[in-house]
């Protein structure tokens, strides 16, 4: 009898080592080396790493754009960017940083810098993609001249919510609403990726400002990243557990903090300047559902 219940002990201690040990890889900080964690996606000439890996820049000129990806996936966590965008006259112009899946029926979780004419406010369009399907944009004014220094954005995503934040201002929330019948991106693994490309058919002014090249070579510099997410391995449920590792899933961050809730609601007073679920022309008068669903 003893031995049997020793037996069993080791048993149990077994199979709790084992989930503990698969929870602990899952997650990843990142090494801060764009070589060691990236790959360029294409025209290699167009993406230049500093020696020590810490820094990269993207190039767009009438040649070519470029972009990177992350060498892993990941289902769930936070990730961060440091980002200087495209300075002067960079009408047309179109810098992503986003998380993406790879299926036909894609996730997306999009921040897009779209350029502008000298002297304008640059505009930062946001966008979701779930089950494959997008049309979730929403835009800003930025507060602040985003070519002159470097800014962090950030998304914090987990099984409650999509968080997109600015210098950890949260500036759009997506709540997984589920359970009411709305997409909310939560199967899919996803990778980072960044890209410089010509976007001057509709980025500035819906198309009418068009790329001036002779500002060109086209710049955005990026550095100090953090991944801290759960690598995909093929099995959800150790992305999907609360636990010291994969804090994001704790209940701490399953809503807005009372600061974070002021501090948006403030962007969405003073800069907001395009809201999908404001948009009544648009979907001729049947506004998507999560339009009058809390976002906290």
């Amino acid at each position: 009898m003893f031995l049997d219940s020793q037996i069993a002990l080791f048993f149990l201690i077994g199979i709790v080592s084992s989930i503990l040990f698969h929870i602990s890889v899952a997650s990843v900080v990142s090494t801060g080396n764009f070589n060691k964690d990236f790959y360029v996606l294409w025209s290699p000439t167009h993406v230049n790493t500093s020696a020590d890996g810490h820094t990269r820049t993207l190039k767009l000129d009438q040649q070519s754009g470029a972009g990177f990806a992350s060498n892993q996936m990941f289902l769930f966590g936070q990730i961060d960017m440091q980002i200087k965008l495209v300075p002067g006259d960079s009408a047309g112009t179109v810098l992503a940083y986003y998380m993406a899946s790879d299926q036909p029926n894609r996730d997306e979780i999009d921040f897009e810098f779209l350029g502008n004419m000298s002297e304008q406010p640059y505009i930062l369009q946001t966008n979701i993609y779930a089950d494959g399907f997008g049309n979730r944009e929403e835009r800003i004014y930025l507060w602040f001249d985003p070519t002159k220094d470097f800014h962090t954005y950030s998304v914090l995503w987990n099984l409650h919510q999509i968080v997109f934040m600015v210098d950890s201002i949260p500036i759009r929330v997506y709540r997984n609403h589920g359970d009411k019948g709305v997409p909310f991106p939560r199967r899919q693994p996803m990778s980072l990726e960044a890209t410089l490309w010509n976007g001057d058919s509709w980025a500035t002014r819906g198309g009418q400002d068009k790329i001036d090249w002779t500002k060109g070579p086209f710049i955005a510099s990026f550095r100090n990243y953090n991944i801290d997410a759960c690598v995909w391995k093929g099995n959800p449920r150790f992305c999907r557990v609360a636990s010291h590792v994969n804090w994001w899933n704790l209940n701490n961050f399953s809503t807005l903090t009372s600061p974070q809730r002021r501090w948006f609601k403030w962007v969405r007073k003073y800069h907001m300047i395009y809201d999908y679920c404001q948009d009544n022309e648009r979907f001729q008068n049947n506004l998507p559902q999560e339009w009058s669903l809390p976002k906290y």
